[in-house]
């Protein structure tokens, strides 16, 4: 285990051609096969292992809780699985987080990938274990994924560069912050308050996306992370997408940047819009857990990861 020299994080080993990796669905059951996934896996000289329960179904999951809870600790345990992806979100992961152990994850850490509800399995390493993980595109996503996306999931997981560089059509709140990056899901985030999964936010960049919700229900969360002190001593905030945001027959009136910034407005960190991650097609790799330097001007934002151990 290595410790990333810019933070008090640990980061897995990097992956390296000929290496095993497996799948694994913690949440809701697959609707259709990823052999896309696979093929791509592969061609990048990975082997793939496909647990029980990409093909399990049981309700809405893929398979009973102790079905997923067993698939995820086999691959955690096994030295020979050196990443574990997330074939989807949807929900469930939060019914087996208690039952897993992490012990063996905690002496030999393994890249965990995924997003979503995967946010579950995020913040607990990050929590619990001070361990790096992967926020990016999953098995059922890939073959919808951009090439872009697909390849700077390939660069966190063979240590390549990674930094971005785009041009956001909502105005940002300019500024530059250095610091470790957390965040995810927004609901699964505010899921998570009051557990041992939750993060401590003070000092950090925090990433934020979410799917489907209401925009009254957007503004309820962000109430929950202002009251809870979790916005006060941000050292930046960056805003992925919020996509198939539903509103009700009496309009909130404001968009879900408008919301967002609404909560921050106090506040000085910097502040993005429209960073290409979340439920989208360009979904891009995010490692949370490492320091990131964030440079946000009214329109233009880059992000560059610090240099990590190999």
């Amino acid at each position: 285990m290595t410790n990333n020299q810019n933070s008090t994080y640990h980061t897995p080993p990097y992956l390296t051609i000929g290496d095993t990796v497996a799948i694994t669905c913690p949440a809701k059951k697959l609707p259709r096969d990823i052999l896309d996934a696979v093929k791509l896996l592969e061609s990048w000289g990975l082997n793939v292992v496909l647990g029980e329960t990409v093909k399990a179904s049981w309700h809405q999951f893929a398979g009973t809780d102790e079905l997923r809870t067993s698939d995820m600790q086999r691959f955690l345990d096994d030295p020979n699985i050196k990443a574990i992806f997330a074939a989807r979100g949807g929900y469930g992961t939060i019914r087996i987080i208690d039952r897993i152990d992490f012990s063996n994850f905690k002496k030999h850490p393994k890249w965990i990938i995924g997003f979503s509800d995967i946010t579950v399995l995020h913040s607990h390493i990050q929590a619990v274990y001070k361990t790096e993980s992967i926020h990016g595109q999953m098995p059922l996503t890939i073959a919808d994924g951009s090439s872009v996306s697909l390849e700077t999931l390939r660069k966190a997981l063979f240590n390549e560069a990674l930094d971005y560089k785009y041009t956001s059509a909502i105005k940002n709140r300019s500024g530059e912050a250095n610091a470790v990056l957390i965040g995810g899901n927004l609901t699964l985030l505010v899921m998570m308050a009051g557990s041992v999964s939750e993060q401590d936010y003070a000092g950090k960049i925090l990433f934020l996306e979410d799917v489907g919700e209401y925009l009254y229900s957007l503004d309820r969360m962000m109430w929950n992370l202002k009251r809870s002190g979790k916005l006060t001593n941000l050292k930046g905030l960056i805003v992925g997408s919020f996509t198939e945001m539903k509103d009700n027959d009496i309009p909130f009136g404001q968009t879900a940047e408008q919301i967002i910034m609404e909560h921050v407005n106090e506040f000085d960190f910097p502040v993005c819009f429209n960073f290409p991650a979340g439920h989208i097609n360009d979904n891009q790799a995010l490692i949370f857990g490492r320091k990131v330097n964030m440079l946000v001007e009214e329109e233009n934002v880059s992000l560059t990861y610090s240099e990590s151990q190999h």
